[in-house]
């Protein structure tokens, strides 16, 4: 029975290592205010992340005007894999307040990458690159 216990103790302790150890916990986040897009319509930022790891892009986004982001990311899909787009409302009960989008991905291997994201009115006749965001990706 009792190396039954160590047993148990010495799994748990291996797998809080490897949390630990883990380079994904904390993933690199990009994030862009509604102010910084309204000031520059197309913005351009570079990150560096390691192979394997997660990284996300916050941006703003108000739904109540009919743009919307792009719901996938623009990106060479051998080193970049998306795992998740969700939109998160406004921390605000202003009626009109603006949320984010956020996008999760993580990095398949060594090399670089441009991923690109377009604000725009996604019906026929709709706006297109009212905001752009292009992020550059360097995979070491």
């Amino acid at each position: 029975m009792k190396s039954k216990w160590l047993f148990i103790l010495a799994t748990f302790i291996g797998i809080l290592s490897l949390i630990g150890c883990s380079t994904t916990l904390n993933p690199v986040t990009v994030e862009v205010s509604c102010p910084q897009f309204i000031n520059n319509r197309h913005i351009t930022k570079v990150i560096e992340v390691q192979a394997g790891d997660s990284f996300m892009i916050s941006l703003c986004s108000n739904a109540t005007t009919g743009f919307t982001w792009s719901e996938d990311a623009e990106v060479d899909r051998t080193l970049v894999e998306q795992i998740d787009h969700e939109f998160i409302p406004p921390g605000s009960t202003v009626v009109g307040a603006a949320g984010r989008e956020v996008w999760t991905l993580r990095s398949l291997k060594t090399g670089k990458t441009t991923l690109f994201l377009e604000y725009r009115q996604a019906w026929a006749g709709g706006m297109k690159e009212e905001w752009t965001f292009t992020l550059m990706v360097i995979i070491k």
